[in-house]
Formats: structure tokens, sequence, C-alpha cells
């Protein structure tokens, strides 16, 4: 689905990755890990199109990034993204917030999403109205309202405490069951140790 091949990349002279081969199939739950300035946060924005590579190669469904046109089209028709903050408009409720992502949405279809997520009461509440864990899940619920094929989410529970970390990563295994693909930058070696598979990176090697 993903076959990054040969990605390098450099902060002005400063290597951030070198030389990264990594493959990422369909319905697989990819925790990527590392300390803090090892280069994990660096590789998820190139696997999912927010930065490009200095040197190197990546696909998408055989598909060439260097050959995508419109590349916001490409991401909202394929791509998911989730932060450690919510990003959340503090004066647009809920529903609004996740028709941010799709205007069209129906109320049924985003209702029908918070109800996955357990939050199906908050759908006309504002942000400041529900606490950090509700919050983090509807950025969730906004990165899946396009059904997108690939989730990328980094350090998403950075500002959770644990029980609310788990129901996060319990999400995320659910919706990899159901042959999404996710793609979790952590810190939290007992959280990415519920993923498929873990890369670890180290001074911008995999």
């Amino acid at each position: 689905m993903i076959k990054a091949t040969n990605i390098t990349h450099y902060y002005n002279k400063d290597l951030a990755l070198d030389n990264i081969n990594l493959e990422i199939n369909k319905g697989e739950f990819i925790a990527i890990v590392g300390q803090s300035g090892s280069g994990k946060s660096t590789l998820l924005s190139i696997l999912s199109t927010l930065l490009k590579p200095s040197s190197g190669d990546l696909k998408f469904n055989d598909l060439d990034y260097s050959d995508i046109k419109d590349i916001d089209k490409f991401r909202r028709e394929n791509i998911g993204f989730i932060f450690q903050f919510h990003y959340l408009i503090n004066y647009l409720t809920v529903k609004e917030n996740i028709q941010i992502a799709k205007e069209n949405a129906q109320e049924s279809e985003i209702k029908e999403l918070l109800e996955l997520l357990n939050i199906s009461e908050i759908i006309n509440k504002f942000p400041d109205e529900i606490s950090g864990g509700q919050r983090q899940r509807v950025a969730i619920a906004r990165a899946l309202i396009n059904k997108p094929s690939v989730i990328f989410a980094d350090e998403p529970t950075g500002n959770l405490d644990s029980k609310n970390s788990q129901n996060v990563f319990n999400i995320f295994k659910d919706l990899a069951k159901n042959g999404s693909t996710i793609v979790v930058a952590t810190h939290d070696m007992f959280l990415a140790k519920q993923a498929n598979k873990i890369y670890e990176v180290i001074d911008g090697k995999l």
C-alpha cells in the first residue's frame, strides 16, 4: 500500500532521516517509536505527504507521490490525520468541527461515527464543554469522516491519561480489524506493543 525507498531528509545541513526503507500493507496497525528528536515525526510527516523528503521514493498503491497533481485532493480522499493537539475550533460544535473535513456530511453519518467512539451524546456541544479525552475522540471522528484508506496519528495520546490513551488505541485496533491502515508515532512502548508491527527510529535510522 505504502512503500518508502531510500528516504533521506535534511533540515538545512542536519540529517533527520538516513536511507529509510519501509513497506506498509493494507489493514496493518504500525507503531513508529523513538526518542524525542529521533526522526519518527519527520518520517510520519513524509509518509503522510505533509513533508517532501530530500531524496528517495514514495508510492501509494503503486502511485508515485511525485506524480500526484492535486495533493490536497489526494489527502482528502485517502488520508486521515490525528495529532497530539486536537485542533478543534472552540466556536464550532462537535458536529460542525467534523463537517470541516467533509462539508456535506449528514448528521446521521456523524452520529454513527460518534456512536462508534462512544460520544454520540456530545454532538451539539462545544469543545470547551467536553473533556480532553472526548476532544481527542472528536478529532479521530474528524479524521475518519471521509473513510480514509490510511490514518496517520502523531503522538495522539500525548495529552491523555492512561485510561483515555488505552481507549484511543482500542479504537485503532478495531479500525485495523475492519480494514483501515493505521500508522502511529508514539514514545509510549506499552501502547506501541499493541500494534501489529513496531519500527524504532534511532538517530534517523530505522
